[in-house]
C-alpha cells in the first residue's frame, strides 16, 4: 500500500491523503483549500488523475477544509461511494449547499462589481454539483467493519472534535494505517474525549496546535470578562463562529454564564442559517454528543435565529448592546463581513474570535494586528477592539496530540504529521520523536510514500 499527500502537507488546509493497493485507491477526506490565495488557486488545479479513478472517499468530519471539494471531484468523474459516520453526512447535507451558494454568489458579485480578473467568472462548483455529491452518500457506524471498494477495511471510532468527527483505521494488503481526523480536546461540555488510536503500522496525525498549548484558564471566565467589559461600554460584540461545533459551543457557554448571571441579560442573536440548521442535529444525534434532549433544548433554544436577509441588515443596523454570532468563523465570507463591517467603527465594541485563524485569513490578519480589512473589494479600517478566545479551541493542543498517540496499543513503524503549519508541524515531529520514541515525519505535497 502506498500513500500519497495530495492536502494538508505544510498547510492546515485542503486534506487530502491517496491511499493506493495495487491499483485500488481510497482518499482520505477530500478538503477546500483555503487562506492564502496561492493555496486557494490549488482548488482550480487539474487533480493529478482522474477522480473516476478512485473507488471511494471516507470523509472524517464534516468541516469544509476536509469535506468542500468533494462537488468537484463528483463534477470531474468520480463515482464510488462517499463513507462517514451518519451525523457527519447530515451536516454535509447543510455545509455544502451553503458553501455551493456562497460561491455563486460571490462569483455574481465578483461579476457585477467588476473586480474579478476573469471576463466571465464562474464557481468552483454549483448546487447541483452538490446535489449530485448526496446519491454517493454511505453511512459507517462507530467501531463498525465496513469494506470499501478494492478491498479496504475501515473501522471509525470519535475523535470529539465536532458532531459525527471520527478517526479511522484503514487496512488492506496487511499493512494498517491510523488517520487521526481532527482531534477534539478532553473535557469538552458537549463531545465525549477522543477514542485512543486503534493498533496500526502508520499513523497520520493532525498537528493544528503541534506548537502551542491552550490556556489553562476556564473559557467561561475569559468569555464573561469579555462580555461585562464590553457590556459596561455600551458596545456590541460580533464572534465569527465555524457554524458546526464552535457555535454550540459558544451557544453553551453564553448560557451557562446567564445561568449563573455572570453577565448581564444581553440578547444573544445567531446570524447563520446553516448554525441554525446543525444545531437542530444535535436532537437527532444524541448518540455523539454530551447532551440529553432536555440539555439540548436549554442551551440552544435561549438565542434568537435571524434566517432571512432582512432580519440581518436590521440586527447590522442595530445600535444596543448585544452579542452576535455568525458565520464564517475565519472570517472568509458570510453573514459575519456585515457585522464586521457594522462595528469596524466603534471603539466600544468588540470583534472576538473563537477557533484557529489560518494564514491568508482575514481573521488570522486582524489577530495578527492588522486593522485594515479588504471586504467585498473594498478596505475598511477596524476601530474596534479585535481579541481571542484563544482557550475554546475544537483542537487538542500540542500535549493532547502527544497524549492521544501515546496511547496506540503497539509502536507504529512511522508517523505521518499533517494538517498544520509549517512551525506546529515540525515542532510536532519533534515531540514525537523525543517524548515517545516513534520515527516521525513531515511529509511534502505530492509526496509518496511506499507503506
Amino acid at each position: 500500500m502506498n500513500i500519497t499527500f495530495l492536502g494538508a502537507a505544510g498547510t492546515v488546509t485542503g486534506s487530502r491523503h491517496l491511499l493506493e493497493n495495487g491499483r485500488n485507491r481510497l482518499l482520505v477526506d477530500c478538503g477546500l483549500f483555503q487562506g492564502l490565495k496561492q493555496l486557494r488557486l490549488r482548488n482550480w488545479a487539474d487533480f493529478p488523475f482522474p477522480p473516476a479513478k478512485i473507488g471511494s472517499v471516507l470523509v472524517t468530519h464534516a468541516h469544509l477544509d476536509h469535506s468542500g471539494y468533494l462537488p468537484k471531484l463528483v463534477k470531474e468523474g468520480f463515482g464510488g461511494p462517499i463513507i462517514a459516520t451518519s451525523a457527519t453526512l447530515d451536516l454535509l447535507r447543510i455545509l455544502l449547499p451553503d458553501s455551493a451558494k456562497l460561491m455563486e454568489q460571490e462569483t455574481e458579485f465578483a461579476k457585477r462589481r467588476g473586480f474579478s480578473k476573469h471576463k466571465n467568472p464562474k464557481p468552483l462548483y454549483t448546487a447541483r454539483d452538490v446535489e449530485k455529491c448526496f446519491t454517493h452518500f454511505k453511512a459507517a457506524g462507530w467501531e463498525q467493519a465496513l469494506r470499501a471498494p478494492g478491498g479496504f477495511d475501515i473501522s471509525l471510532r470519535h475523535a470529539g472534535h465536532i458532531l459525527g468527527a471520527a478517526s479511522a483505521c484503514i487496512t488492506a494488503g496487511g499493512t494498517s494505517i491510523v488517520f487521526s481526523g481532527d482531534l477534539g480536546r478532553h473535557g469538552d461540555p458537549l463531545l465525549a474525549d477522543p477514542q485512543p488510536p486503534a493498533a496500526a503500522d502508520y499513523v497520520v496525525i493532525e498537528s493544528t496546535y503541534g506548537n502551542r498549548e491552550h490556556s489553562p484558564e476556564d473559557p467561561l471566565v475569559t468569555l464573561e470578562r469579555h462580555i461585562n467589559a464590553v457590556s459596561a461600554r455600551g458596545g456590541k460584540i460580533v464572534i465569527p463562529s465555524f457554524a458546526v461545533g464552535r457555535m454550540q459551543n459558544l451557544l453553551w457557554y453564553i448560557h451557562e454564564l446567564l445561568r449563573q448571571k455572570r453577565i448581564p441579560q444581553l440578547p444573544v442573536f445567531v446570524d447563520s442559517p446553516m448554525a441554525t440548521s446543525a444545531t437542530q442535529l444535535y436532537a437527532l444525534h444524541a448518540a455523539d454528543h454530551c447532551l440529553d434532549a432536555g440539555g439540548c433544548e436549554e442551551a440552544f433554544s435561549f438565542a434568537h435565529y435571524v434566517n432571512d436577509r432582512d432580519e440581518s441588515e436590521k440586527l447590522q443596523a442595530r445600535k444596543e448592546p448585544c452579542i452576535i454570532l455568525s458565520a464564517s468563523g475565519m472570517a472568509t465570507g458570510g453573514r459575519v463581513l456585515h457585522h464586521i463591517r457594522s462595528v469596524a467603527g466603534d471603539s466600544r465594541s468588540l470583534i472576538l474570535f473563537a477557533g484557529f485563524q489560518a494564514a491568508g485569513t482575514r481573521g488570522a490578519d486582524l489577530v495578527a494586528g492588522n486593522r485594515r480589512l479588504k471586504m467585498h473589494g473594498e478596505y475598511v479600517d477596524i476601530l474596534c477592539e479585535v481579541a481571542q478566545l484563544e482557550n475554546a479551541s475544537a483542537h487538542a493542543d500540542a500535549t493532547g496530540l502527544i497524549a492521544w498517540l501515546g496511547k496506540i496499543p503497539k509502536r507504529p513503524k512511522k508517523v505521518f504529521v499533517v494538517h498544520g503549519e509549517p512551525t506546529a508541524a515540525d515542532a510536532l515531529r519533534r515531540r514525537i520523536s523525543e517524548e515517545l520514541g516513534f520515527d516521525a515525519m513531515v511529509p511534502e505535497q505530492g509526496q509518496r510514500v511506499e507503506l
